[in-house]
């Protein structure tokens, strides 16, 4: 039985705390230095603690990011974090400055080191040298395709980390200075302003004017491994690595839940179910595909002449209570459902279950055709017994 990891992403502790409940083995997490996606809330170092401590009393990991690319005045203050991060008992942290890294090893050589997919690691001799610095894990560049993952993990033995779902950047993996030359935000330090998803005005050199009625994009499109699964559990890949630290709730529990189902599957040797596959396509705005992972990105991979992101209102509901007696479920309203809805609840421990709303009451127990208020508290009929936690959304399948 292979003893995988499925690590998900947290930008706070109600994010943490729904990652872990819906699969994950383990949680990435930045603190408010250091670390980037700055515009994520970010935890403080109370917060991290308090992170730490839930997700060990569930055996499960926590890994601090620390992944900006330093500039000198970024040590200043750096030592006494790693030092509290070391106390709280972090499980590992994740680095891509080189300088950081043998910083990190001087002062504080017993905490474990993984190397951040900004530092573009994708041969086995850069595995080697960072091995040879102490790196403990490699979170491989998402432009790492099937052939080289099986030579590092050959070659050197090292656990890797790899990214199966999320946003793809458009420029090679911690290399892109885009952000920085066109809005002096610099995107190896947490503030990248995404120029990659711009539309852009496409410029006809013949006629000297400018196309008015199309626009160009270079935006690639997300990235999805669900098919490749049990490649990657064969290949021994150490970690499966869901990327979204600014994601909500909904998207981080429907996503691990997703790959959590698939990881045992495959380990129980189950036949893959396609259903994943619309799941997945289902709760993000962009496409998905692998990318890089079984052949070259080709223009399939990618948007050029415009896009649509519309986010959609599948997120319905979280149960709070079920009454076996009456078979009502009770519900914190998130989007507007009514009477005659098809829809589907879905949990950790509850397979997707769908059924139509045939009654829908308020706090007071008086009837409702329509849910329509953000938070509302309302009961709905439901023959099968579900769980404090569960997910109601629109039908999905």
């Amino acid at each position: 039985m292979s003893n995988i990891e499925l690590l998900a992403p947290a930008g706070d502790l109600e994010r943490l705390k729904w990652a872990l409940m819906y699969g994950a083995d383990a949680v990435y997490i930045g603190g408010r230095d250091f670390s980037l996606r700055a515009n994520a809330t970010n935890f403080s170092i109370d917060e991290i603690k308090e992170a730490v401590e839930y997700a060990h009393n569930l055996n499960k990991k926590v890994y601090v990011t620390v992944n900006i690319i330093f500039h000198n005045k970024n040590f200043n203050g750096l030592k006494e974090y790693i030092l509290k991060l070391s106390n709280i008992g972090v499980d590992a942290l994740i680095v891509s400055d080189l300088g950081c890294i043998m910083y990190i090893k001087k002062i504080c050589p017993e905490i474990e080191i993984h190397l951040s997919t900004q530092a573009s690691c994708m041969n086995y001799e850069a595995a080697k040298f960072y091995q040879n610095l102490g790196v403990k894990r490699i979170v491989l560049a998402r432009e790492t395709n099937k052939e080289n993952i099986k030579d590092i993990i050959e070659k050197t033995h090292m656990d890797t980390e790899v990214f199966i779902h999320g946003a793809m950047c458009v420029g090679l993996s911690g290399r892109c200075v885009l952000s920085n030359y066109m809005t002096d935000r610099d995107s190896n330090r947490g503030g990248c302003s995404q120029i990659c998803r711009w539309n852009f005005d496409l410029f006809d050199s013949d006629k000297n004017e400018i196309i008015d009625d199309v626009k160009f994009t270079m935006c690639s499109k997300d990235l999805s491994m669900i098919k490749f699964i049990p490649d990657l559990i064969d290949l021994k890949v150490k970690s499966l690595k869901i990327e979204g630290r600014m994601r909500s709730i909904y998207y981080i529990a429907t996503v691990v839940n997703t790959y959590r189902r698939c990881i045992d599957d495959y380990l129980n040797k189950k036949e893959f179910d396609n259903n994943y596959i619309k799941v997945l396509n289902r709760v993000a705005n962009r496409d998905n595909v692998p990318q890089f992972f079984d052949k070259k990105p080709g223009v399939e991979e990618q948007y050029y002449l415009g896009r649509q992101e519309l986010s959609n209102q599948d997120f319905l509901g979280i149960v709070l209570d079920y009454d076996t007696d009456k078979k009502m479920a009770t519900i914190e309203q998130r989007n507007y459902f009514s009477v005659g809805d098809e829809i589907e609840i879905f949990g950790p421990k509850t397979d997707t279950i769908t059924f139509k709303v045939e009654q829908i009451l308020d706090e007071d127990n008086s009837k409702l055709n329509v849910a329509r208020h953000p938070r509302q508290i309302v009961k709905i009929n439901c023959d099968f017994k579900v769980n404090k936690y569960d997910i109601m959304r629109v039908k999905y399948l």
